[in-house]
């Protein structure tokens, strides 16, 4: 496993993704709570996300926020895009990332948008494909993201020259 990344050192911004109203139903009535899916990022390269649950929306935010600094990986990006297409998958999502030149933007819906943009990605075509649900949508473009590998890893790999590549 790499070395765990200090969130202090990094310029992060949230973005949350999801909340949802969960009840749970005990003997004297219904217990009502929210639950936040969060992602962070530095936009260089660096995301993490996570889900927090408490009576408050502002707490259930916050404990999210927390657990998604504790979350933090770093991933291989290109200057504006990703160096090659890949599938991630969680559960019954799956999620399809491909590199883009330069001025396409970023193709993307909901939660996908909101991690690759955490992560600095400024060009990329996505298709999610299974599940919409946010959660499984987060962790498959997590896993897509961390299955990117970087043209110096490929080359080493090979052994042969990055230019050879």
């Amino acid at each position: 496993m790499t070395n765990r990344i200090d969130p202090n050192t990094l310029q992060l911004k949230d973005q949350v993704i999801n909340i949802n109203r969960v009840t749970k139903v005990v003997k004297g009535g219904k217990n009502l709570s929210f639950s936040a899916l969060v992602v962070v990022g530095d936009g260089g390269g660096h995301i993490g996300y996570g889900s927090g649950k408490a009576r408050e929306v502002p707490m259930a935010i916050r404990k999210a926020i927390e657990a998604a600094k504790k979350s933090i990986v770093r991933v291989n990006i290109t200057e504006t895009s990703i160096p090659h297409s890949v599938l991630g998958r969680y559960g019954a999502g799956r999620v399809l990332l491909k590199p883009a030149s330069a001025g396409t933007g970023v193709i993307a819906g909901g939660a996908v948008r909101a991690v690759v943009q955490a992560a600095g990605i400024q060009n990329v075509l996505t298709k999610s494909l299974g599940t919409t649900n946010p959660h499984n949508v987060v962790k498959a473009t997590m896993d897509a993201l961390s299955k990117l590998s970087n043209p110096e890893e490929v080359a080493a790999a090979r052994g042969r020259a990055v230019e050879e590549l």
